[in-house]
């Protein structure tokens, strides 16, 4: 009974894996991983994990997750690189950052995944012990990230997967079945118009 219900969370019925989308995967994690060494980023693997989240969606999923990657990225480091300056290490300043984070985060509604990576990102700044000083790891971790949603990015809207059957078919935020071809164009559109009225 246990085995079934086990199966039943991990067989998809709807989105299953596929050969393309490891194809597209693999491709992305390795691309994002030579651009951050091109750039010879000392944890270069944070691009690649970075990638390989921002892969799992489509790219109207995908932007939304990435914006809240990017920005809570950028908290985390900017609040772990001065914190993590003036107390390395403190475990006591460390629970205080987080629980800030969070007040300002609520306090301005923000989404939930911004504000765990923001606090992912200070962990990573503030505790893990390194010999460079923390405001160099804090802009290095900011930039390997950037690259890899960059890249899982550019790979989503370039080699987008294309599904066939009950599974091409997803729902809104309404709960309507929409196409995602049909949701790349209007995520494309809506691109265009604001890059447009940007300018």
């Amino acid at each position: 009974m246990a085995i079934d219900q086990l199966r039943k969370l991990i067989i998809a019925k709807e989105n299953p894996s596929s050969i393309t989308h490891s194809v597209r995967t693999a491709v992305a994690a390795v691309l994002s991983l030579l651009v951050a060494r091109l750039f010879r980023l000392p944890e270069a693997y944070w691009a690649a994990i970075s990638t390989l989240i921002v892969m799992q969606s489509t790219l109207g999923a995908a932007l939304p997750i990435s914006a809240q990657r990017f920005a809570g990225t950028a908290v985390g480091a900017a609040v772990g690189a001065v914190l993590g300056t003036y107390f390395p290490g403190n475990i006591l300043v460390f629970g205080i950052a987080v629980l800030v984070i969070g007040i300002f985060c609520a306090a301005f509604r923000v989404e939930r995944s911004a504000y765990r990576y923001a606090s992912v990102t200070l962990a990573i700044v503030m505790l893990v012990v390194r010999s460079n000083r923390e405001w160099v790891i804090a802009v290095h971790r900011f930039l390997e990230v950037s690259i890899g949603i960059a890249v899982g990015l550019a790979i989503t809207a370039l080699w987008p997967e294309h599904l066939t059957g009950a599974s091409a078919w997803r729902p809104n935020a309404k709960g309507t079945r929409i196409n995602p071809v049909a949701e790349l164009g209007d995520t494309l559109n809506s691109t265009g118009f604001y890059l447009s009225s940007s300018f």
